[in-house]
């Protein structure tokens, strides 16, 4: 061990000059501790070159946000500027009250930068109706009549919206006068008294009971002109389609077809699209429903990204509106519609048409005699707009009508006719009524032989004591009718019901049934017709 100890002892002292020498080579010597000054300048411009490079990054950086701060307010005001002209010029046919400039464009951009939402029209009562209208235009032919009669419904607590069409060839009465038309002159005749839309407005509020908040009228050419400024839309046609024989322009006129399926569709084809309605075996119903199925497609593609922020396409959007748009949405309702439009489900949308082309349709055809020429129309099937008002105002719950019709079929009511009125088909035509389209099963006519007054009103005896209360409901305003709970017949009847029928009953019903096939038949020849004179 001492030995060991010894032999280390001895190498330790015997490396100790070279560790020494190590150590001293690793220390820096003075002259190293000092650079010339020439690198001094190189290393300061050096540093000098860094710093230049950061701060002209730091400049670019700065000039591109100011640039692209600058292109967004110059987007955004031209945007807002352009918003206020169309508008202007959207909202021409109606006195609308003035605003400032700043409310003009706090209104705009709402929807950008939210504020406390100003309510529309309708939204207190949790529904919002508008008045859709597609007119021809100036350049064709029937340029003021009103080919598409639509009501768009927005439940704002649901948040669902639903569309009912009403046809062109509705014969109605025209407010206040004791005038009838088809609805689709009513908007023709408002402009020819200065009234502008107030009157076809008026006309659909005592049709479906509802009221109407808010109006927008478009013509063909505008139609065209929004499909194309957007690009084009996207549909699935439900059917073939071939017609050798739709109207072109000047009174001509061309081949229009379509395939079943997906198609993208210009502006030009949509329109023929949605005008079809030779090859469509459901005629002017099947083609309220493509025109339905239309403005869901534009009003998908209208609020995409891609349309808003692309200039080109948003101003050329801006133009036509404001050429072919009429509304009395004012400026400052804007952004509340923006907003809702972004909570509302359009992917579900609710379509429904009055229609004559089923047995349970609410509406069937006839014709009255215009001159020489028997114009076809189509008429409530009841007589009277009870049952579009019902739809109309139960179009968001359907179900509801259909659990009520389930309830009057569980009652089984006996119903007795008598006719006391001046018309000897009255009877037989109210029957026919009640069971072929109201589904009632034990309805009989019966003679009273030991009166020949007349009645004014038409009554409904309740014999049941109330037993048959859906039935009874039912009656009184389909017929409609007044309530009574003393018998005013002398058959002494044991029926649940008793329907003594009145003069006030002979001018609804005067109508005669016609095919729907003869009305099919007559459109063309009377697709522009002016039916504007009494009747």
């Amino acid at each position: 061990m001492d030995s060991l100890r010894k032999k280390n002892t001895i190498e330790t002292k015997n490396n100790l000059p070279e560790r020494l020498a190590f150590s001293e080579s690793k220390k820096p010597k003075p002259e190293a501790l000092f650079i010339s000054r020439q690198e001094s300048q190189e290393l300061d411009a050096k540093y000098e070159k860094k710093f230049n490079r950061g701060e002209k990054i730091k400049k670019i950086s700065l000039a591109v946000f100011i640039f692209l701060f600058l292109a967004l307010v110059s987007y955004l005001s031209y945007f807002v500027w352009k918003t206020i002209s169309v508008a202007n010029k959207m909202g021409s046919l109606q006195n609308t009250r003035p605003s400032t400039l700043s409310q003009d464009v706090r209104a705009i951009i709402s929807p950008i930068i939210p504020a406390v939402a100003k309510p529309l029209k309708g939204e207190a009562e949790g529904r919002i109706n508008i008045l859709l209208l597609g007119a021809a235009g100036e350049k064709n032919a029937g340029r003021d009549l009103t080919d598409t009669v639509m009501v768009m419904s927005v439940d704002t607590k649901n948040k669902k919206v639903a569309l009912l069409s009403l046809p062109r060839d509705l014969y109605v009465n025209i407010p206040e006068t004791q005038t009838f038309t088809k609805i689709n002159s009513v908007y023709k005749i408002g402009l020819s008294q200065k009234l502008g839309p107030a009157l076809i407005k008026k006309t659909v509020e005592n049709i479906t009971g509802i009221t109407i908040n808010y109006y927008l009228i478009v013509n063909f050419d505008g139609f065209v002109k929004i499909i194309d400024n957007i690009g084009g839309i996207n549909i699935i046609s439900p059917r073939d389609f071939y017609d050798a024989s739709y109207p072109g322009p000047n009174y001509s006129y061309e081949t229009f077809s379509l395939s079943k399926g997906f198609h993208a569709l210009d502006g030009k084809v949509a329109l023929q699209y949605v005008r079809e309605r030779h090859s469509d075996p459901e005629g002017d119903f099947g083609r309220a429903k493509r025109q339905q199925q239309v403005i869901q497609a534009v009003k998908s593609k209208l609020f995409s990204m891609e349309t808003f922020f692309n200039a080109s396409k948003l101003n050329d959007v801006l133009d036509t509106l404001g050429n072919n748009i009429q509304t009395d949405i004012p400026l400052e309702d804007l952004g509340s519609f923006v907003n809702l439009s972004k909570n509302v489900d359009t992917q579900n949308i609710n379509n429904v048409v009055a229609d004559a082309w089923k047995p349970d349709s609410l509406l069937k055809v006839s014709h009255v005699n215009v001159g020489d020429v028997a114009a076809f129309i189509l008429v409530p099937r009841v007589g009277n707009y009870s049952e579009i008002q019902d739809l109309a105002q139960n179009i968001f719950n359907q179900a509801e009508l259909k659990k009520r019709q389930q309830a009057i079929a569980d009652e089984k009511a006996n119903i007795e006719i008598i006719n006391r009125s001046s018309d000897n088909q009255l009877g037989s035509k109210v029957r026919k009524l009640l069971t072929e389209n109201l589904g009632l099963k034990n309805v009989r006519v019966v003679q009273e032989t030991n009166s020949d007054a007349f009645f004014s009103k038409t009554i409904v005896t309740d014999n049941s004591k109330g037993l048959k209360i859906f039935t009874t409901d039912e009656l009184l305003k389909k017929l409609p009718a007044i309530l009574s709970t003393q018998n005013n017949s002398t058959t002494n009847s044991k029926a649940d019901l008793v329907i003594t029928l009145g003069e006030d009953l002979v001018n609804s019903y005067k109508f005669e049934t016609d095919s729907i096939e003869d009305y099919n038949k007559a459109q063309d020849s009377q697709a522009n017709f002016d039916f504007t004179k009494e009747n």
